[in-house]
């Protein structure tokens, strides 16, 4: 951990940014660089059976801008001096920020939970959940 950089996935929500405090204080502490990802998850009309009213390539288009418009701003709004790289992927949440854990060999992931819970929790799979579980590396949960 002590030269690994820490992960921390975002979905722009303010409980990533929550986790995103705890990231910048974990990699300021170890004096390591910060990488923050951000995954595009397929749309759920990505097969247009005639509801969506924009082309699948608009729709990846948009996305993209407007994952990069957010990232911007999450990075106008640290105040930190460490080296910071951001990512943004396709696919799947789980596999893309497992992936990346292991391909850049990070220390730490730090990523937020949403808290769901009872009904909620069990008709929507808990992405910090399934990484906690599968993670190779050391995984901080914040809610």
């Amino acid at each position: 951990m002590r030269t690994r950089q820490v992960l921390c996935p975002t979905d722009f929500s303010e409980t990533a940014n929550h986790a995103l405090s705890y990231a910048v204080e974990m990699a300021n502490f170890y004096k390591v660089g910060l990488r923050i990802l951000h995954v595009i998850s397929k749309p759920y009309g990505e097969t247009n059976y005639g509801i969506v009213s924009i082309t699948p390539s608009e729709l990846e288009k948009y996305t993209e801008t407007y994952a990069a418009e957010k990232m911007r701003d999450v990075l106008a709004h640290l105040q930190t001096h460490l080296r910071v790289e951001t990512i943004i992927r396709r696919g799947s949440a789980v596999g893309q920020i497992l992936e990346e854990a292991e391909n850049v060999d990070v220390g730490m992931i730090v990523m937020a939970s949403h808290g769901l819970t009872g009904v909620g929790h069990f008709l929507h799979a808990s992405v910090a959940e399934e990484v906690a579980i599968k993670a190779k590396k050391p995984v901080l949960v914040v809610k």
